[in-house]
C-alpha cells in the first residue's frame, strides 16, 4: 500500500496491507515474561532506529540484539538515566532523522513522571513522528499495579498492538491482537505467533 513502511516483520506487514502510516505510535503492550524483545529487536532491521532503554543498560541492550536469532538492524542505542528521563527522552527524540524508527523500552519509567509533563511528552512525541515520517513503538509492560499514566499512553497511540502468552496443555502460545488502530482496517482476529528465532505466524493450527 502507497504510504506505508514497512514494519521488517513480514506477518505484521501482511496484516497491516504493507506496514504502519508514516507518524504513527505504536503502544505495545507485553507481558515482563515474554519474549516482546524479539519483535522490538526485529523492528530494526526495517530502517535506522534509534532505541531508548530506561531500565537496562546500553551494553545489556546491545548484547541482546547481538545474540538475537532473529534478523537485526544495527541501531543507536541510548540509555535515559537520571532524575528528568523525559526532557532526557525528549532531547533524544528532537534529534531523529527523517524516516526513522524510534523504540522506547520500557515506558514504565516514563509512564510514573508528572501527569501533565508526561502528556507534553507524549504529544511533542506524535509532532516528532509526523515531521520525520518516522514510526515510534512505546513498549509497555504489563504489571498487577500499571503506572499511572498507562491510559495516557493508550489514548495518545495511534495503535495498540496487545501480545498474551499462554500455556494451552503442553504448548507455549503467543497470540497478538490489535484492539485499536485509528487508520482503520486493522486485523479483527488474532495472530497467532511463533517468538523462537525469528517472528513468524504459527500455521500449524487456526492462522493460514
Amino acid at each position: 500500500m502507497v504510504d506505508r513502511l514497512e514494519t521488517g516483520i513480514d506477518v505484521l506487514d501482511r496484516k497491516l496491507d504493507g506496514g504502519l502510516p508514516p507518524g504513527s505510535v505504536i503502544a505495545f503492550t507485553a507481558l515482563p515474561a515474554s519474549q516482546s524483545e524479539l519483535l522490538l529487536y526485529e523492528l530494526t532491521a526495517a530502517r535506522g532506529t534509534l532505541y531508548l532503554t530506561t531500565e537496562r543498560t546500553t551494553e545489556t541492550v546491545e548484547y541482546a540484539i547481538a545474540d538475537s536469532p532473529s534478523a537485526v538492524g544495527s541501531p543507536t542505542i541510548r540509555h535515559v538515566t537520571g532524575d528528568a528521563p523525559l526532557e532526557a527522552a525528549r532531547q533524544l527524540v528532537d534529534a531523529l532523522p527523517d524516516g526513522a524508527n524510534l523504540i522506547i523500552d520500557t515506558m514504565n519509567t516514563l509512564e510514573r513522571t508528572d501527569t501533565d509533563e508526561y502528556i507534553d511528552f507524549l504529544n511533542d512525541l506524535k509532532t516528532r513522528m509526523v515531521e520525520t515520517g518516522s514510526i515510534a513503538v512505546l513498549h509497555c509492560l504489563k504489571a498487577q499495579d500499571p503506572p499511572a499514566n498507562r491510559a495516557r499512553t493508550f489514548h495518545a497511540a495511534d495503535a495498540i498492538f496487545d501480545l498474551t502468552t499462554d500455556i494451552t496443555g503442553t504448548e507455549l502460545e503467543n497470540h497478538l491482537t490489535i484492539p485499536k488502530f485509528r487508520n482503520g482496517g486493522q486485523p479483527t482476529e488474532a495472530i497467532k505467533l511463533e517468538l523462537t528465532e525469528e517472528v513468524e505466524i504459527d500455521t500449524s493450527r487456526d492462522i493460514a
